[in-house]
C-alpha cells in the first residue's frame, strides 16, 4: 500500500472573485461570486493550476476521493503546482439561492443514474464501452459505503447552464488576472471552462485539460431509451443517422456548439446570429455515436488556438462514445489539440469520475506529465 508523503504549504488561503450587484427582495446583494481555495506548495515548480469540478460536484471532489484517499489536489501539489480549487458561482461554499439564481436541479443526479453512468456501469451500463469499467472502489452500487459517500458529495446545480456559463466568465477572469499564467482543468460540466478560459485569456492561460468535456456539440444523446436525469425535459427520439443503441435529442442545447455562453468566433457572430448545426458526413464505427459540426464554412476559434489543449477521456465512460465529438468540432475551428483515450495509453477501466476511481493518482500523473511539456512561459 502507498504510503503519502508530507506536503509542506508555504500558503494556504480561501477568497472569493466575481460578483455583481443584484437586487433581491429591495436589499441590494451579491451573486455570482466564486469561492477559491488556494494551496501553495513550499517546494514550487512555478506552475499554477485551477481545478473546475462538473455538475452536482463541488471541488472538494478533488480534494478528497469517495474512499478517503488524496485526492487530484495533492497529486498535483506534490508535483509543485500552486493549485486553486473552486466552487462554481452558485454553487456549494460560493453559496446559491433561488432568489439570486432561478431553478435548482435538486442535487443533479439521483441514485439510479449514479449508478449506471458514474459507479456501476459494468453492470447498469447501456453504452458499449460500459462492461469495461473496473476502476471504481466498491461494488458501484447503493448500500456500498464508498457509494454512499459520492451520493453524499452531490450539491444542487442551478438550471440555467447559460448563466452559469455567464457569471463563471467573470470571475475566472478576474481570478486568472489575479494568478497570472495557469493551467486550467475542467471536468465533464466544468469542462467547457477550459474554452471560457481561455477564450477570455488566451495569453495567460498556458493549458487546458478538459476531462471528458461536457457534450457532444450541439445535441445530447441518451443510451438504451433512458435519459440522464438533468435532461429529463428533453425529448429524444431515433433518428435516421442514429446507430440502435442511442438515441439523439430533439431539441439544441448548447447553442455555441462546444459551449451554452458564446465564445469569439471568427468572423464574429452578428447579433441573435446562432451557429448552424450540420451532421459530421464522416461515419463512426459502430461503438461511437455520429456527432454534429458547424455548417460549412465553418467560424474560427482563433483565441482558443493560443492555448495547448488536451481533451482527455476513460475507456469505460459514457464519454468513451462522444468526446471525439468535440475533438472534431475543435479540428473544424482550427484549434490545435490533443484527443487522447485513457486505454491507449494502458490506463484501463476508468469512468466519468476518474479523480474517485482507484488509479487516480496515475491519471493526475499522466496530466502532470502532459502538463510538463506545454506549460511554456
Amino acid at each position: 500500500m502507498e504510503t503519502n508523503s508530507a506536503i509542506n504549504l508555504k500558503e494556504h488561503k480561501i477568497f472569493f472573485v466575481g460578483g455583481e450587484s443584484f437586487l433581491a427582495d429591495g436589499k441590494k446583494v451579491i451573486r455570482g461570486q466564486m469561492y477559491v481555495e488556494q494551496f501553495e506548495p513550499v517546494k514550487t515548480n512555478n506552475k499554477n493550476i485551477i481545478l473546475i469540478h462538473g455538475g452536482g460536484q463541488s471541488g472538494s471532489g478533488f480534494i478528497t476521493t469517495a474512499d478517503g484517499r488524496r485526492g487530484w489536489m495533492h497529486d498535483f501539489l506534490s508535483s509543485g503546482y500552486t493549485v486553486y480549487v473552486v466552487d462554481q458561482p452558485g454553487r456549494a461554499r460560493s453559496g446559491y439561492s433561488e432568489k439570486l439564481y432561478g431553478n435548482y436541479i435538486d442535487r443533479e443526479t439521483n441514485i439510479d443514474d449514479a449508478e449506471r453512468r458514474f459507479t456501476g456501469m459494468s453492470k447498469k451500463g447501456n453504452w458499449p464501452q460500459s462492461k469495461t469499467h473496473t476502476q471504481w472502489p466498491g461494488t458501484g452500487l447503493r448500500g456500498d459505503n464508498i457509494f454512499e459517500q459520492y451520493m453524499a458529495s452531490q450539491v444542487n446545480t442551478m438550471s440555467d447552464r447559460i448563466y452559469i456559463e455567464e457569471i463563471s466568465k467573470k470571475a475566472l477572469s478576474e481570478l486568472i488576472d489575479l494568478i497570472g499564467h495557469t493551467a486550467v482543468l475542467g471536468h465533464s460540466q466544468g469542462g467547457p471552462f477550459c474554452w471560457l478560459a481561455a477564450d477570455l485569456r488566451p495569453d495567460k492561460v498556458k493549458c487546458c485539460i478538459a476531462v471528458e468535456p461536457n457534450g457532444p456539440p450541439f445535441f445530447n444523446v441518451s443510451y438504451g431509451g433512458v435519459k440522464h436525469s438533468h435532461l429529463d425535459k428533453q425529448t429524444f427520439k431515433k433518428n435516421e443517422y442514429d446507430k440502435d443503441w442511442y438515441q439523439t435529442s430533439s431539441e439544441l442545447d448548447r447553442i455555441n456548439g462546444i459551449t451554452y455562453s458564446p465564445l469569439t468566433y471568427d468572423p464574429p457572430l452578428k447579433k441573435d446570429e446562432k451557429l448552424i448545426p450540420e451532421l459530421d458526413k464522416n461515419n463512426t464505427k459502430d461503438d461511437l455515436v455520429q456527432c454534429f459540426l458547424q455548417k460549412e464554412p465553418a467560424r474560427k476559434l482563433k483565441n482558443l488556438s493560443k492555448t495547448n489543449i488536451l481533451i482527455l477521456t476513460g475507456q469505460s465512460s459514457y464519454h468513451a462514445p462522444y468526446d471525439h465529438g468535440t475533438s472534431n468540432f475543435l479540428n473544424q475551428a482550427g484549434v490545435k489539440h490533443e484527443f487522447i483515450r485513457l486505454e491507449d495509453h494502458d490506463i484501463m477501466g476508468n469512468g466519468h469520475m476518474m479523480m474517485h476511481e482507484k488509479n487516480s493518482k496515475e491519471i493526475s500523473t499522466f496530466i502532470s506529465n502532459w502538463i510538463e511539456k506545454n506549460y511554456s512561459i
